[in-house]
């Protein structure tokens, strides 16, 4: 997929945007400017692929605004090294983004007509280094081993201290906490020793995480 001239104009109003919020992540903004974000959005809404604004997808999900996407990644801090865990795969974007930064990337979804079409997009940008898996992130296979980085797109009520087994020492990982229907804090949990040390990176509105798979989509 090449970058049409949109592509370009919308990302370079995403910029503007970006530095007002402190993004000045290189390697980041040179990531997301490389994948064409429209081919993520229905095409209803591909016009506003660019925006801050979420945008519906598929089985009730949305496509996180633009700016709040780059905020939670930015907080993350991949590097070429990293394993990273995405909890809430939606469209796939923000899988390619990370698929640019890391090492591997393994992203779960619970809406299989969401996960057969973020890997076809995956497919075809030629991405080989990210795995997109049909499953409940509420339980986790512990043969996947750790991760250096994991993210959800998801909210979790409170702290998701059982979270802790799986990411690497020293790792981090970002996740909305708070109840559903509230405004929710966006936290930054750096691992230290067994435990989670906890700061707030900004607010949000998230679906909160489920357990279990769809019986139908």
């Amino acid at each position: 997929m090449k970058l049409t001239l949109s592509d370009r104009e919308g990302f370079a109003s995403f910029l503007l945007r970006a530095r007002g919020l402190g993004i000045r992540d290189a390697a980041l903004l040179s990531a997301m400017e490389a994948i064409p974000r429209r081919a993520f959005a229905p095409p209803l809404h591909a016009g506003s692929a660019y925006g801050a604004r979420s945008i519906p997808i598929d089985c009730g999900e949305t496509l996180e605004g633009l700016d709040v996407q780059a905020r939670l990644l930015a907080a993350l801090g991949v590097e070429a090294k990293h394993r990273v865990l995405e909890i809430g795969t939606g469209s796939g974007y923000t899988t390619a983004v990370l698929a640019r930064l890391a090492g591997r990337v393994l992203s779960i979804e619970r809406y299989r007509r969401l996960a057969e079409a973020a890997r076809h997009r995956l497919d075809q940008l030629t991405i080989k280094n990210a795995i997109i898996r049909h499953g409940d992130a509420t339980v986790l296979d512990a043969a996947d081993g750790t991760f250096d980085r994991v993210i959800s797109w998801v909210a979790f009520e409170t702290l998701p201290r059982h979270f802790v087994d799986i990411v690497s020492s020293q790792g981090v990982m970002i996740a909305p906490i708070g109840a559903n229907e509230t405004v929710q804090r966006i936290a930054r949990l750096h691992k230290v020793g067994s435990r989670f040390e906890r700061e707030d990176v900004g607010e949000g509105r998230f679906t909160l995480i489920a357990g279990g798979m769809p019986a139908i989509l």
